[in-house]
């Protein structure tokens, strides 16, 4: 997927821009280069990833753009392999590339959606759109074209500062950056810990019509990669929770992840979803990353 600076993003926007509606079509997408500072004893090597905003007439979609690109390649590579295995069902493996974490903003309902995974489930947590404080200064800077101001604001537990397009009239940006009278283009925090840093703009290619079998009976390796990508919506089929929910069963995952998916794939099966050929975890979850510089930071009192 090549990305490129056109300068009919502002157009586009602005003729599209009245509309308001809960499912919403991406017309433009901005890159960043997101960098986050997970571990502060490790400096030298922060977390870094390939990360898009799909902008749509009045919303936005944030998702890893290295996962959407790994998976659009593990689906042609699977399909070269079905037509030449002896039964249809190739032995192939899929890494998890990308975060799987997904934000969804609907400004004009003031509303957050966070789809997260676990195990093989989609999770969905709705929220309201939080609130940042934030000052417009008079700085001026342009990005791929875009004429943007800058903006700075506190948000958990951190001071940001931001460069936004207000030519683009849609009041999102990455991650749960929002609030301001425009696209957030650029972000960083104070200590450059959290970083968004663009990385171009691109106008939206319309998604052909699938036309192919529905999820639930295609193999769960590939259930999912044949989401439009360009429709700013959150998952319908996803599993509604709480945050405080999710965390629970986070946690019970990590504790003993081989009962937790033989309790999923139980309830899955109860529900009409195939669930052949899985392989169970065994053994204690594996260590994950040191993280102790997480990005949203207490409040200091």
């Amino acid at each position: 997927m090549k990305r490129f600076i056109f300068s009919g993003a502002v157009a586009i926007l602005l003729a599209l821009s009245a509309a308001a509606q809960q499912a919403d079509t991406a017309q433009m997408l901005v890159h960043y280069k997101f960098t986050w500072l997970r571990d502060t004893t490790n400096r030298a090597n922060p977390y870094t990833e390939n990360m898009v905003l799909y902008v749509g007439k009045s919303a936005g979609a944030y998702k890893s753009y290295d996962g959407i690109v790994y998976n659009a390649q593990f689906k042609k590579a699977f399909a070269e392999a079905a037509a030449t295995s002896p039964d249809g069902r190739p032995r192939i493996s899929r890494r998890g590339v990308g975060t799987p974490v997904e934000y969804y903003q609907f400004p004009n309902e003031q509303k957050l959606f966070t789809k997260d995974e676990l195990m093989f489930n989609k999770y969905l947590i709705e929220a309201p759109i939080p609130a940042i404080d934030w000052k417009i200064s008079g700085d001026t800077a342009t990005f791929g074209g875009l004429h943007c101001q800058q903006a700075t604001g506190h948000f958990k537990g951190r001071d940001y500062a931001v460069w936004f397009c207000p030519d683009l009239p849609v009041h999102t940006g990455p991650w749960k950056l929002n609030g301001l009278p425009g696209v957030i283009v650029d972000a960083h925090d104070a200590k450059n810990e959290v970083v968004f840093k663009f990385d171009g703009v691109e106008k939206a290619v319309p998604t052909p019509p699938y036309t192919g079998p529905a999820d639930a009976d295609l193999p769960p390796i590939l259930r999912g990669l044949n989401d439009d990508q360009n429709l700013i919506e959150p998952p319908a089929k996803a599993i509604k929770a709480t945050q405080k929910e999710f965390d629970k069963l986070k946690e019970s995952m990590e504790k003993d992840p081989g009962a937790f998916a033989q309790a999923v794939m139980a309830g899955n099966r109860a529900d009409g979803v195939k669930m052949d050929n899985i392989m169970v975890p065994k053994g204690p979850a594996p260590r994950g990353p040191v993280i102790n510089n997480p990005i949203e930071l207490p409040e200091k009192k």
